[in-house]
């Protein structure tokens, strides 16, 4: 049963009242307040100080001070009167009862709104500064496509300057051409052509003859006498040599649409080259116009899919990645020595873009398969050792779970 203070003081004037309260060496941290309108209880154990005042104050102007072993309380009153007493002398247990249950429910309702007004605070605060930090990637990703799109416009520009020069340079080689080996009919020509019908009659009639067309036969000799290379060959080399010739004879396919091309623009393997520039100069947009270009001239070379893979992979386009190396992959078949570097290139890259989709499992088989290319590859190694305690990690987490 706690010890009931009564040693303590307390003054008045027409508007407020002052109670001093004596601690009895009880700390601030160990002194509980609770104050309302009729109300004041003063807890430090095992003293209790407990007051059901005279008339109403105005709690919201209260205020309390704590140190130097005594507690103050300063109470503005609502009516501006002079109290007979600080506490009220009438009134039964139960009647004390209540103010006091009534108190402590003021007193809980009033700690629950400031708990829910500091909540509301917080998340506030946390809003505004997650809206601060949006604001400022997003600052920070137009700053980025403004440097590519203008690296992009650059290149592009280059781009057209080149095409632009090599037109002027072979219509310059032409025109001198012609200035070496002029062709003049005029002088055989009659002096009135009545109509074009007769002038191209006419000057058909002063071209040479054309030369006769005729077959020369060719023939080779077998060849059956061994030798080393011959010998070496394995089936599967053959086919993939096949292969690469095939490669080489589809490029024709789709000339016909770029006409407007210049030589070099048809050739895959120059394309293949400004690819991997743009790529070391970080403009993997403009690579990817390259590698896409040299595909549609020839669909049958893998490194242009595979290095194509590359640049989906530095621009977050994780399922082309997985198709361009895929399809690199499948052109790289039978899987032969001559083959064996690009393989190990185009099994990282698919991998790589399974785990960042977070298809751990088809990741490591790719990476297994490289490592069996290469199997002292000590990179390899430790990217396959990560994946695999991703994969356990994930498994243990799921069995902990169940």
């Amino acid at each position: 049963m706690p010890l009931h203070v009564t040693d303590y003081t307390w003054t008045q004037t027409d508007s407020t009242v002052h109670i001093s309260v004596p601690l009895k060496g009880a700390t601030a941290a160990g002194v509980d307040i609770v104050s309302t309108e009729e109300y004041l209880k003063v807890h430090f154990p095992p003293f209790l100080f407990e007051a059901f005042l005279f008339e109403p104050v105005d709690d919201d102007r209260s205020s309390a001070k704590v140190g130097n072993g005594v507690a103050v309380f300063t109470l503005p009153k609502k009516t501006h009167k002079v109290w007979e007493h600080l506490m009220i002398t009438t009134g039964d247990k139960e009647t004390k009862r209540e103010i006091r249950e009534r108190a402590l429910l003021t007193q809980e309702q009033k700690l629950s709104a400031e708990l829910k007004q500091k909540a509301e605070k917080r998340q506030a605060e946390k809003k505004y500064a997650l809206e601060t930090m949006m604001k400022l990637e997003r600052e920070e990703r137009d700053r980025i496509q403004q440097m590519k799109d203008a690296e992009r416009e650059k290149t592009t520009a280059e781009l057209a300057a080149w095409q632009l020069r090599q037109k002027q340079e072979a219509q310059q080689n032409q025109n001198h051409q012609i200035q070496q080996n002029p062709v003049s009919f005029n002088e055989n020509l009659p002096a009135v052509v009545h109509s074009d019908a007769e002038k191209k009659k006419k000057i058909r009639a002063q071209l040479p003859p054309p030369r006769t067309c005729g077959n020369i036969p060719v023939t080779f000799t077998p060849r059956v006498f061994p030798t080393a290379l011959r010998e070496s060959r394995v089936p599967e080399e053959e086919e993939w040599l096949k292969k690469q010739a095939e490669a080489r004879r589809a490029m024709s396919a789709e000339l016909e649409e770029l006409e407007d091309l210049t030589e070099e623009e048809r050739n895959p393997d120059w394309l293949k080259q400004k690819g991997d520039k743009c790529f070391s100069n970080g403009d993997y947009v403009g690579a990817v116009n390259a590698y896409s270009l040299g595909i549609r001239l020839n669909r049958k070379l893998p490194a242009l899919y595979s290095n194509r893979a590359a640049c989906h992979l530095k621009l977050r386009n994780l399922h082309k990645a997985v198709e361009d190396s895929s399809k690199a992959l499948d052109l790289l078949t039978p899987a032969v020595s001559a083959n064996a570097a690009a393989r190990v290139r185009a099994s990282v890259r698919r991998g790589s873009a399974f785990c960042q989709l977070e298809l751990y499992a088809e990741g490591l088989q790719d990476y297994e398969a490289a490592l069996k290319i290469e199997p002292h590859n000590e990179e390899l190694q430790r990217d396959a050792q990560i994946i695999r305690d991703i994969i356990q990690g994930s498994a243990g987490t799921q069995n902990g779970t169940k």
